[in-house]
């Protein structure tokens, strides 16, 4: 018996040393892999040969999984060898999911191969395996939300909100039962962030309100309750902005102004959360205001504040600029075509006609970049592009580029922008289109049958009509449209239409010897 026991015990430190010899040169490996990768520059190839030196050593299986995830990760990000990546990847999640309690490697694994398929088109590819992986994640609170919140947005890309809401809404219930709030509020705003983009408003304002109360109720990091009350206020301020309502909107941006000042004043907290649940993040600050700028200038274009949509626009622009420095991700060109789009309509109506086209064109630069970002905004180069023409009155070409982009769009708001542009091009040019402009004043007819809610684009159409019937000598009529146009505008603070409507006003009471009426106006 004592022969036995000792040859047990001599068995068992064999093992322990062999042991101890494979993590040593495991770890060894590890390092000077870690140490070519953060090389300055990086030494990638010399990183990728230190992993790889790893598997003929024949290592178990926890140590060859996570080695194949490392290899994954890093040709996923540091090279153009999408095939080894993928072929890593899979090795990972296949060796992952045979052991037990190993879900970090599981489940980025899961996370890592699904982006890679998506960034390859195999959409459908990647929808099964996040699928599997949310399934058996969810004693790993973390994880379960992390996938959740990743298969939504590929559902988002793809145009199928419906889907994405319904995911949103289970990671929102389990978020809950896990003693979340945190993380429930960030699944219920993005969640009311799909239902504006889809205009359900019936669905959107219990929800804005049922976010409104937990953002308030809940007591936890500094900077977490107020990267949440930032999400909170930008979506009641695009909210109001879509409705055209420029005026009622202003408690909420002042707000969303003094929101953005108190987050940039705290520290970020090294201290993690208790519930891992609680381990994620909106945006980072930087990104915050960036976004809180481009909301401002957003407004101040709709009120017809030029001068500080300019120097707010500039602003985002600068920071911009330093943050693309140090970070590519994709948010930040999507923030800096918004901002461009929004100052070169700036620049036509203030007269700035060459440089509107220099920054239409460093538009075209940054989309061509990205295949989804000129996929989302291709309708509104081709407007902006007629927006030019018709400052430089090129009209045939302003048609034929509000054409193009309303072939482009499905976007209800959009849509009527441009008519309601095209509609003047073709006032201006006389009775060459009238059946068609008879047809597109028909289908923006703001008495009855406006496609859409807002407010300012609803103002605008009645100034269409007013000026249609102003050229048709009908000017009791155009009276009636223009009145219209003034109570709207008047209403929420549209001053440009406010004072294109007196303009016209002048005009017509000009034409009727009003010459008291006119003179009042023109002193206005």
């Amino acid at each position: 018996m004592a022969a036995q026991a000792a040859a047990a015990a001599q068995a068992a430190a064999a093992q322990a040393a062999q042991a101890e010899a494979a993590e040593s040169w495991y770890l060894a490996l590890l390092g000077f892999a870690e140490h070519f990768r953060t090389s300055s520059p990086p030494k990638i190839r010399l990183c990728v040969h230190c992993l790889q030196a790893v598997f003929p050593f024949k290592p178990p299986q926890r140590i060859e999984a996570r080695t194949h995830l490392q290899l994954g990760s890093v040709l996923y990000h540091h090279t153009k060898n999408s095939e080894q990546a993928r072929s890593h990847l899979e090795k990972a999640w296949l060796i992952s999911q045979q052991i037990t309690q190993f879900e970090d490697v599981k489940f980025e694994a899961a996370s890592l191969l699904s982006e890679l398929y998506c960034q390859e088109n195999s959409v459908d590819a990647a929808k099964p395996l996040l699928r599997k992986a949310i399934q058996i994640s969810q004693q790993t609170p973390y994880w379960h939300c992390r996938l959740l919140f990743q298969l939504a947005q590929l559902h988002t890309l793809e145009k199928d909100l419906v889907s994405a809401c319904d995911l949103l809404g289970v990671g929102a219930e389990y978020a809950r039962v896990v003693g979340s709030e945190y993380t429930r509020a960030l699944f219920l705003l993005s969640k009311g962030m799909l239902l504006l983009m889809e205009r359900k408003l019936q669905e959107v304002h219990p929800l804005l309100t049922l976010c409104g109360q937990i953002v308030e109720n809940w007591q936890g990091n500094p900077i977490q309750k107020e990267s949440l009350r930032v999400f909170f206020l930008v979506l009641q301020v695009t909210h109001y902005l879509d409705a055209g309502q420029v005026k009622s909107v202003k408690p909420c941006l002042k707000q969303l102004q003094q929101c953005i000042q108190t987050i940039s004043t705290l520290h970020d907290d090294e201290i993690l959360p208790s519930n891992p649940a609680d381990l994620f993040h909106w945006l980072p600050k930087e990104h915050m205001c960036v976004l809180v700028y481009l909301v401002t200038v957003m407004h101040s274009m709709q009120a017809g504040y030029l001068e500080k949509a300019q120097k707010y626009t500039d602003k985002a622009l600068m920071q911009l600029e330093k943050l693309k420095m140090l970070d590519c991700s994709p948010i930040l060109s999507s923030f800096q075509v918004i901002l461009l789009e929004h100052i070169i309509m700036c620049r036509l109506v203030t007269g700035h006609k060459a440089t509107a086209l220099q920054e239409i064109s460093q538009v075209c630069q940054l989309c061509q970049q990205s295949p989804r970002l000129f996929s989302n905004h291709a309708a509104q180069l081709h407007t902006l592009l007629g927006l030019y023409c018709v400052s430089v009155n090129c009209m045939d070409n302003a048609e034929a580029q509000f054409t193009t982009a309303l072939r482009l769009t499905n976007h209800q708001e959009l849509w009527a922008f441009i008519v309601t542009n095209l509609a003047s091009v073709y006032i201006r040019e006389g009775n060459r289109h009238q059946e068609v402009l008879y047809s597109l004043l028909e289908r923006i007819n703001p008495d009855h049958s406006f496609p859409v809610s807002s407010h300012c684009l609803r103002a605008a159409a009645f100034y269409v009509r007013g000026l249609f019937s102003f050229f048709q000598g009908r000017y009791n009529e155009a009276k009636r449209f223009l009145r219209e146009t003034l109570k709207m505008s008047n209403a929420e603070d549209l001053n440009r239409l406010t004072a294109c409507s007196l303009v016209l006003l002048g005009h017509i009471f000009y034409v009727l010897g009003n010459h008291r009426l006119f003179s009042l106006l023109a002193s206005v």
